[in-house]
This record gives C-alpha cells, sequence and structure tokens, in this order.
C-alpha cells in the first residue's frame, strides 16, 4: 500500500526572502517622509499641536491602548480626514497607494516604529510607553519601558 497522505517537503529560499524583506525596508525608509508629511499636514490644518499614542503589550499580544490629540491644552478629536500614502508591497517588489484614516496612519507608524526599534515589544513581561507626534517640530518621538523580570538562583553541595 502506498502512503498518499504525507506533505510535500518544502525547501524555503532565505536568501530570497531576506532580500524582499531588505528592499521592503529600503522602500519603506524611501516613503516614509512624504507620508509623516501627509499627516503632519493633515494635523496641521486641523489645528492639532500634538498626538500621544499610549502602546502597552505583555505575554505575547500587545496593542495601542489610547490616541489623544491636543489643539493647545484642549483635548480634540482626530479630524476625520483620509490620508493618501504609499507602502511597500510585502515581496518588496514595488509601492502602492492607500487612503487610511488619520487615526490608522498614526497607528501604523506606531507599530511600524516599534517593530523597527523593540520588535517583539510584546513578548513576555513585554512594555509599554508613548509616542509623542509634536506637529510644529514634525518629529515623533519614542518613550519606551520594558518589562523585565530577574531571577537568582543558587545552589550549593559541601
Amino acid at each position: 500500500m502506498t502512503d498518499t497522505t504525507s506533505a510535500p517537503t518544502v525547501n524555503p529560499d532565505w536568501e530570497s526572502w531576506q532580500a524582499q524583506a531588505r528592499e521592503r525596508d529600503r522602500l519603506a525608509k524611501e516613503v516614509l517622509p512624504a507620508n509623516k508629511a501627509a499627516l503632519f499636514d493633515v494635523l496641521a490644518a486641523a489645528g492639532i499641536v500634538t498626538v500621544t499614542v499610549r502602546f502597552d503589550g505583555y505575554g505575547d499580544s500587545g496593542q495601542i491602548e489610547d490616541i489623544e490629540a491636543c489643539a493647545t491644552d484642549t483635548i480634540v478629536e482626530l479630524p476625520p480626514d483620509r490620508i493618501e500614502i504609499t507602502e511597500p508591497l510585502y515581496d518588496g517588489s514595488g509601492l502602492e497607494r492607500s487612503t487610511p484614516s488619520v487615526r490608522d496612519v498614526i497607528e501604523k507608524f506606531a507599530y511600524d516604529f516599534l517593530e523597527e526599534t523593540h520588535g517583539g515589544w510584546e513578548n513576555n513581561e513585554g512594555a509599554y510607553g508613548d509616542f509623542t507626534f509634536d506637529v510644529e517640530s514634525r518629529t515623533i518621538t519614542l518613550e519606551y519601558n520594558e518589562r523585565m523580570m530577574t531571577s537568582e538562583y543558587s545552589q550549593h553541595a559541601f
């Protein structure tokens, strides 16, 4: 009797996959200035001075907890606008345009920057912190806190 239920052997081409990842990262860096400018233009037009994004993650799960926009000292709603941004295709073979909401673009930036600077931030004890989008200076600052659990053990036999 012949066994016909076995799965075929897959030999991934790691070099090709890594090349695609490098090209995707290169394209992402290339389009970032224009994407940031588009976001900051919409925020400035709405009179928003800062946006604070709070994130928290642990135990292999992480999320944006809150997004707060301020016009001077007053909390305001994010504008309902949609922003045209450009993103690399997953395989790094080119670019695609989309028009997500302001909130979605802010979340995308936060998740992308976390992955770039602290990949795995949501694992084990995790991490938490804030992104501050300063509209006037057109900067995004990350304040990052990583949780660590330590343990010290000793055993002695005499």
